[in-house]
């Protein structure tokens, strides 16, 4: 009987004889063409065959490190194990930050509880040697007198400063000066006025306000810091003071006057700043003014200046309240002093080194549209501070002005006077200083000649 096995179609038939003569098939070098060895079903429930040879055994893991299977386990390892690593990390930086945090807390409360326990040891001198200055510093002071932005309600609007800040803006009444001030390092005016919408004005001769935003022709102009302690401050009542305090604040101008001082650091150096309201109970203020300087000199002032409302309106010397307060301001600690109110120029006094500015005159004034002085000036002092202090270089200069750029009448916009005008207005000064008594006979220079060592700037 002949084979049963079929012959492939288009094969001829195999004898018998053939398939004994045939080669036997070649085996594949490839491993994964090779026949997996069968197992029962029941070899499942048996242990591996132990048999197998070392050799096997490696060639299987090599096939099994190939495979894609394992390059992805191999991935998602990794991806485990980097998110463990920085999880770890978050947890390691969380916990130093908590131990300085609470390290830092610690400490701050024994210095706290240290400071507390020897305030009372520390006096004022040893206060005033923790700000120390490594490289002499210079500061450039400008002080102008009498800025009423505003007008009285019964002056005539046409000529009144309103109308011009309706007609031409904030910009204009300091357009003439601005250079100047912007090129110091401060600027202080007497803001003598209220910034306020009230209608109901105290029972006096005159009242000034303005309305509120009229405090840009002060940020404006570049005057960084107001005096407040003046006989218009509160003229339509105490809200109206607070009003103006606040317009000031809006426009991130420093304000001071009576009892608040105000300290500025300019360029690493401190600034006190005091202002003396003297026209009611005249030396009644000494024990404010003495007050008030060592107040900002606590509070870390290297430079000290006291600003005056004191005097008599239109005199051309000063009173002896006058010579009496301002060289009492020296002796506690001024460094300048500088005062206004009689709405005219007045001398200078240099006493112990210092200067004593008895009137600067109106300024930006809304008070008068055509006053018979409009003479005045932007006196500016250039101090040095080192480690050592304020030195005593004495470095003035005067810079003779007119309240109005026209001639003949109040355009409200102070300006730089020239030639034989500024030579006219520096001999006032001069000759007005020779007008004040020396505190004694042993002062090294006169009033004059102190004014005459003064330069203008052309």
């Amino acid at each position: 009987m002949t084979s049963s096995t079929r012959n492939r179609p288009g094969q001829r038939p195999r004898s018998t004889q053939d398939r004994r003569n045939s080669p036997a098939p070649l085996k594949s070098r490839n491993p994964r063409h090779r026949q997996k060895p069968q197992q029962s079903r029941a070899s499942h429930s048996h242990p591996p065959n132990h048999s197998l040879r070392g050799a096997d055994i490696a060639r299987r893991r090599r096939l099994y490190k190939k495979s894609r299977y394992y390059r992805k386990r191999q991935k998602q390892i990794r991806l485990i194990g980097g998110a463990v690593c920085v999880l770890l990390l978050f947890v390691l930086i969380f916990t130093i930050r908590s131990c300085v945090k609470n390290f830092g807390d610690s400490q701050e409360t024994l210095t706290a509880s240290t400071s507390s326990d020897n305030e009372d040891l520390i006096s004022m001198e040893d206060a005033a040697t923790n700000d120390t200055v490594s490289e002499p510093v210079s500061l450039t002071i400008s002080v102008v007198g009498d800025c009423t932005l505003g007008t009285d309600e019964t002056f005539s609007y046409d000529t009144s400063l309103n109308a011009y800040y309706d007609s031409y803006g904030k910009d204009y009444f300091f357009q003439n000066v601005k250079s100047i001030f912007e090129a110091d390092d401060l600027t202080i005016a007497n803001m003598e006025g209220t910034l306020t919408t009230l209608d109901t004005r105290e029972d006096k001769q005159f009242a000034f306000k303005a309305p509120p935003e009229y405090a840009q022709i002060l940020s404006s102009g570049s005057v960084e810091a107001v005096n407040m302690a003046n006989n218009h401050s509160h003229d339509y009542g105490e809200q109206s003071y607070s009003d103006t305090l606040s317009a000031l604040d809006g426009e991130g101008i420093v304000h001071f006057g009576y009892d608040e001082t105000a300290v500025m650091e300019i360029k690493g150096i401190k600034v006190g700043l005091v202002g003396i309201y003297e026209l009611n109970d005249h030396l009644g203020r000494e024990q404010q003014l003495i007050d008030n300087i060592a107040k900002v000199k606590e509070e870390g002032a290297q430079l000290v200046i006291v600003i005056f409302h004191w005097g008599n309106e239109k005199e051309e010397a000063p009173d002896s309240n006058q010579t009496t307060l301002g060289r009492l301001a020296i002796d506690e600690g001024a460094d300048l002093v500088c005062g206004h109110h009689p709405h005219v120029l007045q001398g200078i006094e240099t006493y112990k080194g210092k200067n004593i500015v008895y009137s600067l005159g109106n300024f930006c004034f809304g008070g008068n549209s055509s006053p018979s002085d409009m003479d005045t000036m932007i006196f500016q002092q250039t101090f040095t501070i080192d480690s050592d202090g304020v030195q005593a270089d004495n470095e003035t200069n005067i810079i003779p002005c007119s309240i109005s750029s026209e001639y003949g009448y109040n355009n409200y916009q102070p300006t730089p006077a020239q030639g034989d005008e500024a030579d006219r207005i520096l001999s006032k000064i001069q000759e007005r200083s020779s007008y004040i008594q020396p505190a004694s006979s042993e002062s090294e220079e006169t009033s004059e000649e102190d004014a005459a060592s003064v330069q203008s700037e052309e």
